[in-house]
């Protein structure tokens, strides 16, 4: 018999609240489209649906249980609070103070967060029982989310953590009590709501806020705020700092990061030991993000040999730099799906991706590199020129095609070389067919914009081919 994941009974404690009637939850969602049989569903109430109008819904699909704030006549136990987000906070709270035997990390930074967790909780995972946050599972909702679907016996528990305004990591962080705190990097995302870098890094640093006594930080040492951030971790009271980087005194540092066929060799040193392994992506930002992982794995406690065995079979999610061949007349091409979300920082970083592949162009014959690209959002007043700046930078690395969609990414289109300049459109989706027309054995195509530009329609229908219709 499964354990139930929350009772009745457990929650009217957390909630201070009284259930319909008696039930056992082996399970949390608050989508129900996904609800599997079980689950508590939390009918939240968004900027553009209301979760209650879909209680019905989720006990039709096995509910065992919901949470509303709304009166109404529900077909199944319910247990009613004042307001189902800050039930839901204060459910995952409340997740999290019961896995008192559970090693917990938080992960933040602008760039590489989700490829850092997801290779994290791949480490974990072969190690222990590990519970991973989801996606991008990572804000007011997702965070608490996560927690509340924390199993009673997990080893390890990785939990992204994102932020675009000052005070929201400190909220979240509160909430999950890391042992270890990770920062990726920071770069200029979200400058819309901040003045400068500086800014930013302060926010990134209220990850430190919740950090459990005696607990360790994991920061890049190359970083031009190392200091900073190091400086904020101890004043937060953590007991160590480990360093990854490229810096001679990081802890973790990088050696060296090759680009062979369909993935990057990488030559490190872990406490001045040589290490050498490979991952399955293109790029030296994910040698970077391994390097974060392992340090954060080191300081859960995990074995470090074993955690290297694990990086070789680590795949990351849709839209983070997985790599699909593709078939095509006379042979196949690379795509490099970077589609999920962009920022000036991760986007040059998928644009050296693209330009390392010459070993990858000489694999499969006299291939292009062509760059898909849409805008970049939440850049305040300097988004325009951020955007020419994409220009220069694929001009540098030698791209040979830019197909551009978005108003703010016209501004690289019309300053790339005119022999570069493949096709511009308003809306992602009408790239599709000037792309497909130019395609040829042997190129890779890299596509990357903004989560609201919607870039994966062209994943898509590249990966659906010509009969996409």
């Amino acid at each position: 018999m499964t354990t139930p994941l929350w009772t009745s009974a457990e929650l009217e404690k957390v909630l201070k609240a009284k259930a319909s009637a008696r039930f056992a939850a082996t399970g949390v969602s608050i989508d129900s489209r996904s609800v599997a049989p079980g689950d508590l569903f939390v009918a939240l109430a968004g900027p553009s649906h209301d979760g209650h109008a879909f209680v019905a819904d989720a006990f039709s699909r096995g509910a065992a249980a919901a949470l509303v704030h709304n009166d109404g006549d529900y077909p199944g136990p319910v247990m009613k609070v004042d307001d189902t987000l800050a039930a839901l906070t204060a459910l995952g709270a409340a997740g999290r103070a019961r896995a008192a035997r559970t090693k917990v990390v938080g992960v933040t930074g602008s760039v590489g967060k989700t490829g850092t967790k997801e290779m994290l909780g791949a480490i974990l995972a072969a190690q222990g029982s590990a519970h991973v946050s989801l996606g991008s599972h990572n804000n007011h909702w997702g965070v608490p989310l996560t927690l509340a679907r924390l199993p009673r016996d997990s080893v390890y528990a990785v939990q992204e953590m994102g932020m675009n305004h000052a005070g929201e990591l400190a909220a979240l962080t509160q909430i999950a009590r890391p042992h270890v705190a990770v920062i990726t990097t920071v770069g200029p995302a979200h400058l819309e709501h901040f003045g400068d870098l500086a800014e930013i890094v302060a926010a990134k640093c209220e990850i430190f806020a919740g950090l459990c006594d005696g607990g360790t930080a994991v920061l890049p040492a190359d970083h031009a705020f190392f200091g900073t951030m190091e400086q904020a971790a101890r004043a937060a009271g953590a007991a160590n700092v480990i360093t990854f980087g490229t810096a001679p005194g990081a802890d973790i540092r990088l050696v060296s990061a090759s680009v062979i066929a369909l993935e990057t060799r990488v030559e490190a040193e872990i406490g001045g030991q040589a290490v050498e392994f490979a991952l399955p992506f293109i790029g030296r930002h994910w040698a970077m993000n391994s390097l974060a992982a392992l340090g954060a794995a080191i300081a859960a406690g995990a074995d470090p040999a074993r955690a290297i065995e694990t990086l070789a079979e680590i795949r990351v999610p849709d839209g983070r730099g997985a790599i699909t061949e593709i078939a095509v007349d006379g042979g196949a091409f690379v795509l490099l799906d970077e589609s999920y979300n962009a920022n000036p920082q991760s986007l040059e970083a998928a644009i050296d991706a693209l330009a390392a592949v010459a070993n990858v162009r000489q694999m499969y014959g006299t291939g292009r590199a062509i760059a898909v690209l849409g805008d970049m959002f939440e850049l305040g007043p300097t988004a325009r020129a951020l955007h020419q700046q994409v220009a220069h930078q694929l001009k540098a690395r030698e791209v040979d095609r830019l197909f551009a969609c978005g108003e703010l990414m016209r501004c690289a289109f019309d300053a790339a070389p005119e022999a570069m300049r493949a096709a511009f459109a308003d809306d992602a989706a009408q790239l599709v067919d000037p792309l497909s027309a130019e395609i040829r054995p042997g190129d890779i195509v890299m596509i990357k914009g903004s989560h609201g530009m919607r870039m994966d329609r062209i994943v898509a229908a590249l990966k659906a081919g010509p009969n996409r219709a």
